[in-house]
């Protein structure tokens, strides 16, 4: 938690990761126990640390004869191993229905009301998803009514965090990196941000201790709303 004290931050623009960030990936564990009752929590967050060690795994694996494959094709192969791995049989129409559940997450309670409290300075999503993903979800949660752009790494051809993604908020701002503040929930991702010369806020949610991979982010908050009184006014 940040003191009272701390002096604002010199922020012109804010760019916010999408996943476990403004929305909650562990949502997906309802629809989980449906088709597995007793089984949602384990599964969903099996299939969500796969699904982000495989998109770490496709980036460095990238070669003239490896292809990078897109999040939504990670996040299937993240479920397939997930459901294997926990010796759960499933379908192709359960399947279907738990990869579709991506495009239904629902929204942490405080992201509408913390972006729009942001206003007027630009707000973005820089996220691993495809605009296919991305896009619906926005759109359903009402997230989308206060962002200006949505940003997919596809653009960059590699998966957070590697620098490339992180330029692609400041080609986008025409901004200083460090008059851009990069928002995530996942603590690599703030890392990554800070790494790069964003200034980093990690939405520390869970209370967890902080990876030691690279530079700690400016700011570790316990929920996205306390960011709005440490950037100061327009």
């Amino acid at each position: 938690m940040i003191a009272k004290s701390t002096p604002a931050f010199l922020i012109d623009a804010l760019v916010f990761d999408a996943y476990g960030t403004l929305f909650d990936v562990q949502s997906v564990a309802a629809t989980v126990e449906r088709l597995f009752p007793g089984r949602g929590v384990e599964l969903s967050q099996l299939w969500r640390s796969k699904q982000l060690e495989y998109s770490w795994l496709q980036s460095l694996m990238q070669s003239a004869v490896q292809r990078r494959e897109d999040f939504a094709a990670v996040t299937a192969h993240a479920l397939d191993y997930a459901a294997e791995a926990l010796c759960l049989s499933l379908t192709g129409a359960a399947r279907h229905r738990l990869l579709d559940s991506y495009l239904d997450l629902s929204a942490y309670a405080d992201a509408e009301p913390t972006l729009a409290r942001l206003a007027p300075r630009p707000r973005l999503i820089l996220s691993n998803g495809t605009r296919a993903m991305l896009e619906p979800l926005a759109a359903a949660t009402d997230v989308a009514r206060h962002l200006d752009v949505i940003l997919s790494v596809d653009a960059a051809g590699i998966y957070k965090p590697s620098p490339r993604v992180y330029q692609l908020a400041v080609d986008h701002l025409k901004l200083l990196p460090v008059r851009i503040g990069f928002v995530s929930a996942n603590a690599w991702d703030a890392v990554g941000a800070k790494a790069f010369g964003l200034t980093s806020f990690w939405i520390n949610r869970h209370r967890a201790p902080l990876d030691r991979h690279g530079p700690k982010p400016d700011a570790v908050l316990d929920s996205l709303s306390e960011l709005p009184p440490l950037l100061g006014s327009v």
